[in-house]
């Protein structure tokens, strides 16, 4: 069983902000699947699941803010006894312009809060991790810029990488070797 995560906030405030990109990439999964994400308090998160061609995956969006999210990623994990190689991450990413589409297998937590808490949690930096570029403002404080929304033409361009990347999470959930998704959907 896979288990794909992605990274944003609770509460309509914070919907289709920046910071909000892993939740809005789990919810057009989750639509293209016909997935209705359910509360599970015990799990600290919404979670749904989907099989493709008797692949089976849970969906999670931390309901613990940000900064905890591997509060919830462990719980899910040590739950349905999900190793850490079939684990996605999927978030905003700062230092890439807005939509850029951005593969990893393993790295360091790079400044994202959620990351650093999902490494604490799990005590490794070797998970995969589906990167979105939300770009930077050269005078909006990062903490302000993160939680704004997209303007017309981010939002535009932040479609066409949620697209991407559920396109690359279903290629995970079939067992494509990573490798071979990160160099079709990563961003040249």
């Amino acid at each position: 069983m896979k288990l794909i995560v992605g990274l944003g906030n609770p509460g309509l405030q914070y919907e289709q902000t920046r910071h909000n990109v892993g939740f809005m990439v789990l919810d057009a999964l989750a639509d293209k699947h016909n997935a209705p994400f359910r509360l599970e308090p015990k799990l600290k998160g919404m979670l749904a699941s989907i099989t493709l061609q008797g692949n089976k995956a849970m969906l999670l969006k931390p309901m613990t803010y940000m900064n905890l999210s591997g509060e919830s990623v462990r719980a899910v994990m040590q739950y349905y006894k999900i190793a850490v190689e079939d684990i996605l991450i999927i978030s905003d990413d700062l230092d890439s312009h807005n939509g850029r589409v951005r593969l990893r297998s393993e790295g360091s937590a790079g400044g994202h809060n959620g990351h650093k808490n999902i490494i604490a949690h799990l005590g490794t930096e070797n998970y995969k991790r589906i990167k979105i570029g939300i770009g930077r403002s050269a005078v909006i404080p990062v903490i302000d810029w993160v939680l704004q929304k997209f303007s017309a033409d981010e939002f535009i361009e932040i479609e066409a990488a949620k697209n991407k990347a559920v396109q690359a999470i279903d290629e995970f959930i079939l067992d494509t070797p990573f490798n071979k998704i990160s160099s079709l959907y990563s961003s040249k």
